[in-house]
């Protein structure tokens, strides 16, 4: 008997619980839901102008990868639409959802729905993505980028003289090639609104490919957990004018 009394007190606390649940959420829900999108629509807009976002893009590569994840948002914006709104149907008309056979269900839930976003995101990642290789030819500025625990060094090879920076500077609307080396373990260079992420491995040469479209100040970091001193092994990029380039690196045209 005293197990039974527990149980119903169990369940008469579980059944307020639920009822509180269903009073907010049923009954004041959309209101609730209102306010709450309303509050974090601000938070959400400033998150996207940080020096560390990649959906504030400065230069071509950033942008196609900015461009990637908006197409691969509202693809899967559209999905989770059409999941609740089947969702939704079966709480409206569950006789209709009833009807349906299994082998329409796997035909058009499961390939019919999905598949054509799916096949367009594919598409987009390969064209967007080859966009961002760097290509022989050109007279593209070549820039070394040295990893050690826990610091970088850059190097500037086509202009001779100039001084090993810990500051990363480029020509501003010039693409640049970055030779990423590493000393001692796997680092990963990475300026999120100039463009992808690229490993500095040991003993193994990686190029990456970025473009600053306009004079400015970037931030990067290492991106790839390398010891103790990882959070402080982040690095400014200056971008500059092209007239103003070869003074400021201070060597030789």
């Amino acid at each position: 008997m005293r197990g039974i009394g527990l149980t119903r007190r169990l369940f008469r606390l579980d059944f307020g619980f639920f009822g509180l649940f269903g009073v907010l959420f049923g009954q004041a829900g959309p209101l609730f839901l209102r306010f709450a999108a309303l509050a974090a629509t601000p938070l959400a807009l400033t998150g996207c102008a940080t020096p560390l976002s990649t959906l504030y893009p400065a230069g071509p590569a950033a942008a196609n990868i900015a461009t990637l994840w908006w197409l691969m948002f509202w693809g899967a914006t559209v999905l989770f639409i059409l999941v609740l709104a089947l969702l939704a149907l079966s709480f409206i008309r569950p006789a209709f959802i009833a009807a349906i056979k299994p082998a329409h269900w796997i035909i058009g839930g499961g390939l019919l729905m999905p598949v054509p976003i799916l096949i367009g995101l594919l598409i987009a990642a390969l064209v967007l993505g080859e966009q961002l290789l760097p290509k022989p030819g050109g007279s593209t500025v070549r820039v070394e980028a040295h990893a050690s625990q826990w610091q970088w060094r850059f190097s500037y090879p086509d202009s001779p003289g100039a001084p090993t920076t810990d500051t990363l500077h480029l020509p501003a609307g010039e693409p640049v090639d970055i030779v990423v080396t590493a000393e001692d373990v796997i680092h990963a260079f990475w300026v999120p609104r100039l463009g992808g992420k690229m490993d500095a491995i040991p003993g193994h040469t990686n190029i990456i490919r970025l473009q600053a479209d306009e004079p400015g100040t970037y931030r990067g970091i290492c991106a790839e957990y390398c010891g103790q001193g990882h959070e402080t092994m982040g690095f400014v990029v200056e971008a500059h004018a092209p007239a103003d380039y070869a003074a400021v690196i201070g060597g030789a045209p």
